[in-house]
């Protein structure tokens, strides 16, 4: 089955600022929410499983990470556009196709977890950008790897937390509930 992409899809990893700007700066739009999130008495009155790092760190492992996929995504569609192969560009069509979504998802986990107080699966997420950087992995000789490999550790991470985060506050009758009453 052939994937299908808008024009639009194809044209923005084209540009190699335009590639790695766009997860930048929607990543910075779904984290304004985190800021006042963080400090709120919600999110302070979760219990968190071990090795959850400061909240000073994130804004600077995402925006590395945001950059980080975005030249992935640069390098992935210059294999496309160079694939003399119809299953090789396929497979690279596919897997821009994943990227995008993975990146909605990334987006709208921020909000649906700082602004409605719900934990949310990030198993999904995860799933995608690991098979995203299998599909990716062969067309473009293992270099968009590189960069989505501490993408993927990072998302796997972010799983243990979130699910810790559920975990230890799955129970109605603690303080700590996952939802505001």
């Amino acid at each position: 089955m052939s994937v299908y992409l808008p024009d639009i899809l194809l044209q923005v990893p084209r540009i190699p600022v335009v590639a790695v700007g766009l997860p930048l700066a929607l990543g910075m739009l779904s984290g304004t929410p985190t800021r006042d999130a963080v400090k709120g008495t919600w999110y302070n009155s979760l219990a968190f499983p071990p090795g959850r790092p400061p909240s000073t760190v994130f804004p600077f492992v995402w925006s590395g990470l945001y950059m980080s996929m975005g030249y992935a995504s640069h390098l992935a569609i210059q294999a496309h556009d160079s694939a003399l192969s119809p299953d090789v560009q396929n497979a690279l069509s596919k897997g821009l196709l994943l990227y995008y979504a993975q990146l909605t998802l990334n987006c709208a986990w921020t909000s649906i977890f700082f602004v409605q107080n719900q934990a949310t699966d990030s198993v999904l997420m995860t799933g995608m950008s690991l098979y995203m950087t299998k599909l990716f992995h062969g067309p473009t000789g293992g270099r968009t790897t590189w960069f989505l490999a501490p993408y993927c550790a990072w998302l796997s991470y972010a799983t243990y937390i979130n699910a810790g985060v559920w975990w230890l506050n799955r129970s109605p009758s603690t303080r700590r509930g996952l939802r505001k009453d």
